[in-house]
């Protein structure tokens, strides 16, 4: 369908050196779009560029660190014409029960999902409202809809995420700029190895996904094509989960399950 096509269209990505950041990349690159590269390790986004560039598509990098503002108004001042910002950066550095996770972790849980996207937005949407057309796509997390022990830091960033996106769609819906988020379940990343990697915890936590399955960057991919492209035309302030049905079943996730392993640190 035409609808999906990007072709002319140009998109950024954050946290595009690896995973799901990309996946995505790429993605929208065999959809159509030139597409601007955005993480802080120069070598890994090359890698990422020739994939795209492979699609026939143009890439351009910028090593950036985009939690910090100061850093992301010197990088990108000069960035050019934008049309679709994908905030892709998060993550954290351990789990555990609430009352383990310090200070510190809940300030770098913060700065790279929440601070990332804030100063991504400042540095781009001028010029999205300026052109009167945009699209914009927070990758949130399930974790930002359901409460989720373990991940307490992580999940009240995503929610937070997941709030900022529903005020910017009605702020910015005006102008011509859709804002939607993607809220992925569990996806096979080096991020996650630690759990994937590990068959006691992917089975209990795949015990709470009807698919049973471990999703990929390239299902979250998919998802960012279509909410970028003139197929999802009507859809703004939308979340739209892509988890292999781990919300749509009661029940809460099964992480509770490893809270007996206390605080883990991850590579």
């Amino acid at each position: 369908m035409n609808a999906f096509d990007l072709t002319g269209r140009r998109a950024l990505v954050t946290g595009a050196s690896r995973g799901i950041g990309a996946a995505i990349a790429l993605g929208l690159a065999e959809a159509g779009a030139d597409v601007v590269l955005v993480a802080r390790d120069q070598d890994a986004l090359d890698r990422s560029a020739a994939r795209v560039t492979e699609t026939g598509r143009g890439a351009t990098t910028i090593a950036c660190d985009v939690t910090d503002a100061d850093s992301v108004a010197a990088r990108l001042g000069d960035v050019g014409d934008v049309d679709i910002l994908v905030n892709n950066v998060g993550g954290f550095d351990c789990v555990g029960p609430f009352l383990e996770l310090t200070p510190r972790d809940w300030n770098a849980g913060f700065s790279r999902t929440l601070d990332s996207a804030v100063n991504m937005l400042r540095a781009v949407g001028p010029a999205l409202i300026a052109r009167g057309d945009g699209r914009v796509v927070n990758i949130a997390s399930v974790s930002g809809l359901a409460g989720v022990p373990m991940v307490g830091h992580y999940a009240a960033s995503k929610a937070a995420l997941i709030s900022l996106t529903r005020t910017l769609a009605v702020e910015w819906s005006a102008h011509g700029v859709r804002v939607n988020a993607i809220a992925p379940g569990w996806i096979r990343t080096e991020l996650t190895q630690a759990f994937h990697g590990a068959p006691q915890v992917s089975d209990v936590l795949l015990s709470d996904v009807p698919q049973n399955d471990w999703g990929t960057p390239e299902d979250v991919a998919g998802a960012v094509v279509y909410l970028a492209s003139d197929a999802a035309r009507m859809v703004t302030g939308a979340c739209l989960t892509a988890d292999g049905g781990l919300l749509a079943q009661p029940g809460g996730p099964a992480l509770r399950n490893l809270l007996h392993l206390g605080r883990i640190e991850l590579p």
